[in-house]
């Protein structure tokens, strides 16, 4: 396996972006192929962006989802993304340089370059999503021009959304977007309210979510559902009907002490994901 950690070096300062705080990176799990035993193949790769409220990483929703998915056929990164102090569109841009990198190194790395798929959970999925919803979007511009890449070359082949912070509404987290866009919340609020990005341009997209969660309500996904559905892009959504915020896999190995985020019935999704990515 290729594992490793990359620092994500973007030149922020020609990008507008006085960079804070730790760099950006990324991390690999990366299966190897065998050559001289095997017939080589391509699998599909995806980036995952793990959530927190734009204040920390949940380290339950990187490493232990990027083995669970490697099991079932995938090579995975994982985006740990700039945080507070940084601003939208500092994270935004960092899923691009990922989705560029992958694209990239996907015929050292034996991936399809058609199937690279980029995931998020709550605040994670909002990185995820933006991207999906911006990549071809004015918010993107200067970040196209400085890097010399063309909209394609960001472009995710689809999303997997998991209990994602979609909207700046009534539903809103209000945290993540308060840490997002800090002195700029007022200007840029309703821009980053993602129900309202999706255009017939964003990528397929898997989505899950619980009744129950308490802290990023199922609207959010709801939202973005009915926002894909009037666009005419395919999607797949499951709505499990119990289960607090932030659960993961739903297993053991993404509990937390208290027992809270064990939810066994919706440890299905990554099948289910497997399955949707499968069949594209």
């Amino acid at each position: 396996m290729i594992h490793e950690k990359i620092e994500i070096n973007l030149d922020y300062s020609k990008l507008g972006i006085d960079h804070k705080g730790n760099p950006a990176t990324i991390t690999t799990y990366i299966k190897d192929m065998f050559p001289d035993y095997q017939n080589c193949f391509k699998r599909p790769l995806v980036i995952i962006c793990p959530g927190g409220g734009y204040e920390h990483h949940s380290p339950r929703e990187a490493e232990p989802v990027a083995l669970k998915l490697m099991s079932l056929g995938m090579n995975v990164l994982v985006l740990h993304y700039s945080l507070l102090p940084n601003e939208f569109p500092c994270a935004l841009y960092e899923a691009a340089f990922a989705v560029d990198y992958a694209r990239k190194h996907a015929k050292e790395w034996d991936v399809n370059p058609e199937k690279i798929i980029i995931a998020g959970f709550s605040a994670g999925g909002h990185v995820a999503a933006s991207l999906g919803t911006m990549w071809n979007q004015k918010e993107l511009g200067e970040f196209l021009k400085v890097m010399g890449k063309n909209p394609q070359d960001i472009k995710p082949d689809g999303m997997l959304l998991g209990y994602p912070v979609i909207t700046s509404g009534a539903k809103a987290h209000r945290k993540s977007f308060e840490r997002l866009l800090g002195d700029r919340y007022d200007e840029l609020l309703d821009s980053v309210s993602l129900e309202k990005r999706v255009t017939a341009d964003t990528p397929d997209t898997f989505l899950w979510h619980t009744v129950t969660d308490g802290s990023v309500p199922v609207e959010n996904s709801l939202m973005f559902a009915g926002a894909l559905q009037q666009a005419g892009v395919n999607f797949e959504m499951h709505i499990f009907p119990y289960g607090n915020h932030g659960l993961g896999l739903g297993t053991k190995e993404t509990d937390t002490k208290d027992g809270t985020h064990f939810q066994p019935e919706v440890a299905v999704w990554p099948d289910l994901f497997a399955k949707w990515v499968e069949n594209r």
